[in-house]
């Protein structure tokens, strides 16, 4: 059987959740992967409230949706990111406004819920970010010891290992979208960060090829080097534009600028190999959703995720149960 297709509402959280599960029927989508923000899904409600869960499964099941993961990315990046500028204060409620460590714990926190509500929901994965103590130490000047790199990663370290011993206790799955400005953002750091947590089975990747595709990494090898920690799927589109004048590292301007060297695209439009893609999640067994995480600053976001619906049925496959020639042999 094909994979369900589904669509993070994180991109649509301005939307009620009922709003989100009509247009997601329309688009043609089996579900929703649901962002713990707006009113999609509120954690603290949901543990608050018995009927919570059992309530938002009957308003997906009303549109004939189901969910398979929820996403909680906001949160996430505030467990290790140093928290000292204004960019995050709205990612935490206000009375944590300009204070990191307030920030910090609410964080924390908030990932201990998400494997709580995740277990009452029904679903096994909790996708999400963990941010970074060491981002800003991505170029090595001024020179950057291999020591303060180890403390970064021991930082993680100390500060996840007693969240994933809530997702062991709950029976659930956390898989960090690998992602510049986390803690792994690349297929070498993503294995520093399995190593950091001494590859403990709660901590694994929903896998995003559009992170590594601008960055020049290939989708496919990242499938190839953790088949075991594939724990969800993001189909997304990017495409590299470098001209000569432009630069990879975008320029400090945002998405489709003038100037800009790589994007997001929607699915199909851009460069990223998603039959190669397919055919590797194929050869691993991952059997999970490939939900829609839609961008693209210069396309209509309801024309995109339709088509971004389309495009995904049209590239997945199931994998063969029998050598094609089979038939030849006695």
């Amino acid at each position: 059987m094909p994979r369900p297709v589904t669509l993070f509402t994180g991109q649509w959280a301005d939307l009620d959740i009922e709003t989100m599960c009509e247009k997601a029927r329309s688009f043609g989508y089996d579900g929703l992967e649901l962002a713990c923000w707006g009113d999609h899904m509120e954690l603290d409600k949901a543990l608050e409230d018995d009927n919570y869960c059992a309530d938002k499964r009957r308003l997906l099941n009303k549109y004939d949706l189901n969910v398979w993961a929820i996403s909680n990315h906001l949160s996430g990046q505030l467990t290790l990111d140093p928290n000292d500028d204004e960019r995050s204060d709205g990612f935490a409620p206000p009375e944590c406004k300009g204070n990191p460590e307030a920030k910090r714990a609410w964080a924390i926190e908030q990932q201990v819920k998400a494997a709580k509500v995740a277990k009452k929901l029904g679903v096994e994965v909790v996708c999400g970010f963990t941010g970074s103590p060491i981002w800003h130490l991505i170029y090595s000047f001024p020179p950057v010891s291999k020591k303060m790199i180890d403390d970064g990663f021991a930082r993680f370290a100390e500060i996840w290992n007693p969240i994933l011993d809530v997702y062991k206790a709950e029976g659930i799955r956390f898989a960090l979208e690998v992602h510049p400005t986390e803690i792994a953002f690349d297929l070498l750091t993503a294995r520093m960060a399995l190593d950091a947590l001494d590859n403990r089975p709660e901590f694994g990747f929903n896998f995003d090829p559009s992170h590594l595709e601008w960055q020049g990494v290939d989708p496919v090898k990242f499938i190839q080097e953790f088949p075991d920690r594939i724990y969800h799927v993001h189909m997304k589109d990017a495409i590299v534009t470098l001209d000569g004048r432009t630069g990879i590292l975008g320029s400090y301007l945002n998405f489709d600028q003038p100037g800009r060297g790589w994007n997001f695209r929607s699915l199909g439009r851009g460069s990223v190999d998603f039959e190669g893609i397919i055919r590797e999640l194929n050869m691993i067994g991952y059997d999970g959703p490939l939900s829609v995480e839609w961008e693209d600053a210069l396309m209509d976001r309801e024309h995109g995720a339709a088509e971004a619906c389309e495009f995904v049925r049209g590239v997945d496959f199931p994998p063969s149960d029998r050598v094609f020639d089979e038939a030849f042999s006695d």
